[in-house]
């Protein structure tokens, strides 16, 4: 007697491509980058799929990366626990779960009318050089406060607290040229908070402290007679520290692989429990995606791939546009994989978007366009969208599609969304089978 052969699980692959989306520019007759770029891979599986426009949270707000991923991955932004905490995740480095950690950086500044203006934000150091300087002011105390400078790569860094400290706390550097650092003050609403209080004056006493430190470090000083600008101020934002939040896995009933670079998005995947697949970057971005493809297509044991690359977002801050329509040729190229492998396969769902719009020109780091969505599998409708860009596939079936919508409709595609309204389970889930409990009959 023969058995029923149970049903392939379905899969999806989503790649983002970071900071893909754009201005219209000038230079390339009002086009996005991306519009401009031959990309003959990426138009046909658009041509075969169904489209649209993306944000991650609302139209016009430029979102920086950790903040685009946390929501388009279905999470709440008041559970967010800031770029710092993940930044640490990321590399590897202990945090305890009453702990606040920044980033962190060195930077030339100049006094002048009392304030310290930033002159050069990303000076050119020697790696010797700038750990030595970095370790001069590595350890810190004050009101009931531990300071840590961690270094991370370069003049980066991250500072670590303990004690009684809060992340309520706004940031000191200024990041644009021509500002001034800022002094460290408490979120409006909690100006009495004794641990935000004492977080404030620890860094406030430890941006002053470093500054003379390194001001008067042996290294600055043959550094500013060779003509060098001096790295004399640490530049501080984006605190975070651990929130308790449902895994990936729990949210979505879907097991997680992450294919990605950099602590930020390692970070990420470590903390909402996604397995971490070894990838690197080479200066050949369309052979690492083609490789991260290759392997999302051949690891079957999970449910969902997450493929991030850098690449665009990288080649959008030399703030060339041109540049950046040749980096979307060449990762247009490793497309190819996912026309020819992926897209016939009839259990797998590709998802192509990206994280947020990069400005390629201008003043802004990023933008708050819109940018474009792509989703084919066996379910998906297929539009008259022709092109892959963020004009085209605003013809699209899908429309504008926000936040957490992205992760409803990759459940809906996979055939695994669960209808409205039932409830399976203590905990209400969006996906089926959900985690039900079984009713035993008693002997």
């Amino acid at each position: 007697m023969g058995t029923d052969k149970a049903p392939a699980r379905r899969r999806c692959i989503l790649v983002i491509l970071d900071g893909l989306g754009d201005h219209g520019h000038r230079v390339l007759d009002g086009r996005t980058p991306l519009q401009a770029a031959h990309t003959p891979n990426l138009d046909r599986l658009a041509a075969l799929g169904m489209n649209g426009l993306y944000h991650a949270y609302q139209q016009g707000v430029a979102l920086p990366s950790e903040i685009a991923h946390f929501l388009m991955f279905g999470y709440d932004l008041a559970d967010f626990p800031g770029r710092g905490y993940l930044e640490a995740l990321g590399e590897g480095l202990p945090v305890a779960d009453d702990e606040v950690v920044l980033l962190a950086r060195l930077f030339c500044v100049q006094e002048h009318s009392g304030q310290l203006i930033l002159q050069v934000e990303d000076p050119k150091v020697e790696a010797d050089t700038c750990l030595t300087l970095q370790r001069a002011i590595g350890s810190f105390q004050g009101h009931g406060v531990e300071v840590e400078f961690v270094p991370t790569k370069g003049i980066q860094g991250l500072l670590r607290l303990r004690g009684l400290v809060s992340p309520h706390i706004t940031d000191s550097n200024p990041i644009q040229e021509g500002r001034a650092l800022m002094r460290v003050l408490p979120w409006a609403g909690r100006e009495t908070d004794p641990a935000v209080l004492s977080t404030c004056r620890a860094l406030n006493d430890y941006l002053l402290w470093s500054h003379q430190v390194l001001t008067r470090h042996p290294l600055n000083r043959q550094r500013q007679t060779r003509g060098l600008p001096p790295l004399n101020a640490v530049g501080l934002q984006r605190p975070g520290q651990y929130k308790a939040i449902p895994s990936f896995a729990e949210t979505w009933g879907l097991q997680p692989l992450a294919l990605a670079t950099g602590p930020l998005y390692r970070g990420f995947s470590r903390y909402v429990g996604m397995t971490l697949w070894p990838v690197q970057d080479s200066p050949h971005p369309e052979a690492d995606l083609r490789q991260r493809l290759q392997v999302a297509k051949a690891q079957r044991d999970f449910d969902f791939v997450y493929i991030h690359t850098k690449a665009p977002d990288v080649a959008a801050h030399t703030k060339d546009p041109g540049h950046k329509q040749r980096v979307i040729e060449r990762l247009d190229r490793a497309f190819a994989f996912a026309l020819n492998v992926i897209a016939p396969d009839p259990n797998l769902l590709l998802v192509i978007t990206a994280d947020h719009a990069t400005n390629s020109a201008g003043a802004m780091i990023h933008g708050g366009e819109t940018v474009p969505l792509l989703m084919l599998g066996a379910f998906t409708r297929r539009d008259g969208v022709s092109r892959f860009d963020e004009v085209s596939c605003a013809g699209g079936a899908l429309g504008l599609v926000r936040g957490a919508e992205l992760m409803y409709l990759i459940l809906n595609f996979l055939d695994r969304g669960k209808l409205f309204g039932l409830r399976d389970a203590p905990v209400d889930q969006p996906y089926t089978p959900g985690p039900a409990t079984p009713l035993v009959i008693k002997s």
